[in-house]
């Protein structure tokens, strides 16, 4: 949770907060077929509660911010490309919505996908 105080008060971002327009940025880009998430994010999308923040670890610490997000590319794209594209659109994202400083985006491709259904946050 990162925290910044004001002359009229305390504002905190939850890691999750981050996490989610994250990971919602990075379904935006062009050739990311679906986060991809661990066995837990599977679990509590198994129990109907929809994991907008899948496939997305944050780190905050005084302001700075750090993201790994892990994503299927759409087979046809190149990877390097999309990653990239990732990586700007997540961190201008983030940067714009909260105004925190993002020092780093990690972007992990986790698998290949032929373009049947896009976009998704379900587990291929």
């Amino acid at each position: 949770m990162t925290e910044n105080n004001t002359s009229i008060g305390q504002i905190q971002i939850a890691d999750e907060v981050i996490a989610i327009i994250a990971g919602t940025a990075s379904l935006e880009v062009e050739g990311v077929y679906s986060a991809s998430g661990s066995a837990t994010d599977s679990f509590v999308e198994f129990f109907g509660k929809k994991n907008q923040s899948k496939g997305v670890r944050v780190t905050a610490d005084s302001g700075e911010v750090s993201i790994e997000v892990d994503i299927v590319v759409e087979f046809g794209y190149k990877v390097q490309e999309v990653a990239l594209a990732v990586q700007k659109k997540v961190k201008s994202a983030v940067e714009t919505m909260t105004g925190l400083e993002v020092m780093l985006v990690n972007v992990d491709i986790t698998g290949i996908a032929k373009n049947t259904k896009k976009h998704t946050t379900e587990e291929e």
